[in-house]
């Protein structure tokens, strides 16, 4: 499998996915990694691992993910081969351009356990609103933000003294389990 990582962040999901495949755990090969943003630290983790990299150009705008950008990270994405698309850390909502060229194939990891909790930050949604439990979701995407069918989900525990970045760093160790597992899943069903 052929994978293709469009980030935001740090690329702390990247780098679980690198560290499944050089175990042996997950048969895959990153060979293109995206970025949105030019300080992301998912480009210098990339870079480090020997992942072609590229910037996604937004036009100027803050959270829009623009029809021309997407054109141009389909045709990106199309010219290394990619298979699946994981979006790791990804602050921008997938629309039609991506979503046609590669349908059921592009899946996305979110810190909860959807349906609840869509949107950003949803450690501290999951704190504020005292539930006793929250976890992580792999899903595939569809146009909704954090709607589209579940793959797996982990759940964690929220404790009583948790703080969103307690909680949150608790469910950073699930996803870098999860999301490899995931990745397995769908590739074994196409």
């Amino acid at each position: 499998m052929r994978l293709g990582i469009l980030g935001s962040g740090s690329g702390s999901n990247m780098q679980a996915i690198l560290d499944a495949i050089a175990a042996g755990t997950l048969e895959a090969e990153i060979v293109l990694v995206l970025s949105d943003n030019p300080d992301g630290y998912i480009l210098e983790r990339a870079k480090k691992a020997g992942i072609p990299t590229g910037l996604i150009d937004c036009r100027g705008f803050k959270t829009k993910f623009p029809e021309e950008a997407q054109l141009e990270t389909v045709a990106a994405l199309k010219a290394a081969g990619v298979d699946i698309i994981c979006l790791a850390g990804f602050m921008r909502l997938v629309k039609a351009p991506l979503l046609e060229a590669f349908p059921n194939r592009i899946l996305n990891i979110h810190p909860a356990l959807l349906p609840a909790f869509p949107g950003v930050a949803a450690w501290k949604q999951a704190v504020e609103a005292k539930v006793s439990e929250s976890g992580c979701t792999v899903h595939y995407v569809d146009d909704g933000m954090d709607t589209g069918p579940v793959i797996l989900q982990a759940k964690v525990p929220v404790l009583a003294d948790d703080t969103a970045e307690t909680l949150h760093q608790r469910i950073q160790v699930e996803e870098h389990r999860l999301y490899p597992e995931a990745i397995r899943k769908v590739a074994a069903a196409l």
